[in-house]
């Protein structure tokens, strides 16, 4: 960046374009997002455009009152949010690591870089908040992202060990 602060007239003439790009909506939208590293986004496969990137930090309605994604994550622990119905998602034998926050929000989803996403019905946000899983109502694909992320699910307790030992 200091390059830019020289005052010869190639550098003038690169500030005037910058000045004139980040002007506009998309080329504004992208030059943040790198800046910021909000365009990093991690290959988790096909779905949802919030899947491996950075969770917005939207103001959630839960029935507490009004709560910031990002300060649901100040114990460096991951957090199921629920935007469905109350109760409708849960991470099951996870539950003793995985908390279940059941919200609202009225907004638009606005991510950095590719702007406007339709809001899911639940998301799974990993302590570094980056989301794991984005949900369509369904459970589908939760336990795989709870596995790959967290580890095996804690065995019931009506598990016992088999004959070499190993919980079933």
């Amino acid at each position: 960046m200091s390059a830019l602060q020289r005052h010869d007239a190639r550098i003038v003439a690169v500030r005037d374009l910058l000045d004139d790009l980040v002007a506009m909506d998309e080329p504004r939208r992208h030059v943040v997002g790198l800046i910021s590293a909000l365009d990093l986004h991690y290959d988790l496969g096909d779905g949802h455009p919030l899947l491996g990137r950075r969770m917005p930090d939207l103001d959630l309605v839960t029935a507490d009152g009004a709560v910031p994604v990002y300060s649901l994550l100040h114990l460096a622990r991951p957090v199921l949010l629920n935007l469905g119905p109350s109760g409708s998602i849960a991470p099951g034998p996870w539950a003793d690591r995985v908390p279940v926050v059941d919200a609202t929000y009225a907004g638009a989803w606005e991510l950095p870089v590719i702007g406007t996403v339709e809001p899911p019905a639940a998301v799974l946000v990993r302590p570094d908040g980056y989301v794991a899983w984005v949900g369509d109502g369904t459970r589908s694909g939760l336990e795989d992202a709870l596995t790959t992320w967290f580890g095996t699910s804690a065995p019931g307790p009506d598990a016992r060990p088999d004959h070499e030992g190993a919980r079933r």
